[in-house]
């Protein structure tokens, strides 16, 4: 299905928080990537997987695509809520290659397939590239297009029609060469109901080595409209802190799209967990994910693992903090967020964040 017409189309994004039809994953299997490039034992990466999909089927259905021949590990690691789907695929990060899904008042249910490149062409995605048009088409889903190179991680909603992400991300010549932001936002505005568009300067300079340049689920995450849980550090002088104080200030700064100024709540950093070894490693405990019911929270084993539980229970008091150990998925650079994608329930109903 094409999107044309003006901005106002009726499809909308709906914010993590509104309630779940079910949760979308891909189960690791390159054992070539996992192990040469990040340095970790593959079989350990998918009890981490597992965890996580385990976790969240307590609170609603899982859909896990696996790849040919992977299908018997991960049915021995995963429960019965796991529904398990075959599909080629090259990598396993489902935020950013699987569809966005949207809804629309009269149409229903539908989904948005990026242009993936894997972030910028840094890995093999000769399948990976069409998984969010199987998916949608496997399930019967109108599939938009569209010729902007992004990927899920790159971008956080809250309902209300405001938008956060990172020029590091969207504006990377890797992606997107020449992008004009307002190019961008009309975008925005046509598939997902965005009416303002936030631009972070994520990480610029690339100091952190985070393939993924920068994704925005690794700065912040929205509790509710209005409050935005913000990656922190207690060390001041890294040339972390650096990308951490100006992605900060640019949210203090700005307003949301219903003209409203963010509450900023820290959620600092697991710095004790990474491994110095690690080519890299996602430390971020705003890379968690809103299940129905509950937060899925990235653990490592750590002290900050109760500091971290306590602020997301006071950001979410109406759902349990679930934290799930991820120190073996956290070598490939990503979290809990990261390897998750969430289908809204249809009929859309309105849940208190």
């Amino acid at each position: 299905m094409m999107c044309n017409g003006d901005r106002s189309t009726g499809w909308m994004m709906p914010a993590e928080w509104a309630p779940h039809a079910a949760t979308w994953m891909v189960w690791p299997h390159n054992r070539a990537l996992w192990e040469s490039t990040w340095s970790v034992r593959l079989e350990q990466v998918q009890e981490d997987f597992a965890r996580v999909a385990n976790a969240i089927a307590r609170f609603e259905p899982v859909k896990l695509v696996v790849a040919l021949g992977a299908r018997a590990r991960a049915a021995g690691l995963c429960g019965a809520n796991v529904e398990l789907i075959e599909q080629p695929v090259d990598d396993s990060w489902c935020r950013d290659s699987g569809p966005t899904f949207i809804c629309h008042p009269q149409h229903g249910l539908a989904g948005v397939s990026w242009r993936f490149n894997a972030w910028g062409g840094k890995s093999a995605h000769g399948m990976d590239e069409g998984l969010a048009r199987r998916v949608l088409n496997g399930m019967g889903l109108d599939c938009f297009g569209t010729w902007l190179a992004n990927e899920g991680g790159a971008i956080h909603v809250d309902g209300e029609g405001t938008l956060v992400t990172t020029e590091s991300v969207l504006l990377n010549p890797n992606r997107n060469p020449g992008l004009d932001k307002a190019d961008a936002e009309e975008l925005f505005a046509r598939l997902l109901g965005v009416k303002k568009t936030i631009w972070l300067p994520g990480d610029p300079k690339y100091v952190t080595g985070d393939m993924t340049d920068g994704h925005v689920d690794g700065v912040c995450a929205f509790a509710r409209p209005g409050v935005l849980l913000v990656d922190a550090t207690h060390d001041r002088d890294s040339v972390y802190a650096e990308v951490v104080r100006e992605n900060r200030r640019a949210l203090s700064l700005t307003r949301d799209a219903q003209g409203r100024s963010f509450e900023l709540i820290d959620l600092y950093e697991a710095s004790a967990a990474v491994d110095p070894e690690a080519e890299v490693f996602c430390a971020s405990y705003t890379n968690f994910y809103i299940a129905n019911g509950a937060i899925i929270m990235p653990a490592y084993g750590i002290e900050a693992d109760r500091d971290a539980a306590r602020v997301l229970a006071g950001a979410f008091p109406d759902r349990e903090v679930v934290p799930v150990r991820i120190e073996h998925l956290a070598h490939g650079g990503g979290g809990v967020h990261c390897i998750t994608q969430q289908q809204p329930a249809w009929p859309l109903k309105r849940e208190a964040a």
